[in-house]
């Protein structure tokens, strides 16, 4: 696990992630974890290579960006594209703006 990010930005990127979009993150997880029973999912790492998530108040698991990100400003587009995915996997219509 490496990452390009500083702790800083690693903080910011959760703290967005977990007050702005828990509900995106719980559909990922549900579709791209293979966990589509949880109920909980908190960012709770980012890295070049995943974001990870903590569901259900305990269990880890990572969700591959599919690329390596080199920079912060990827990380969004990142997000978006696998909340897209994981909206086409369960069937959910996204929200038009991210």
């Amino acid at each position: 696990m490496s990452t390009p990010f500083t702790p800083d930005a690693v903080e910011a990127i959760k703290r967005h992630m977990n007050d702005d979009h828990a509900g995106d993150s719980l559909l990922i997880v549900r579709a791209l974890a293979d966990r589509p029973s949880a109920t909980t999912a908190v960012t709770s790492d980012v890295d070049a290579e995943a974001i990870e998530f903590t569901i259900d108040g305990g269990e880890r698991v990572r969700v591959p960006w599919g690329e390596t990100l080199t920079e912060r400003a990827q990380v969004r587009k990142a997000v978006v594209t696998l909340y897209r995915r994981a909206c086409a996997d369960l069937g959910v219509t996204p929200r038009g703006e991210h």
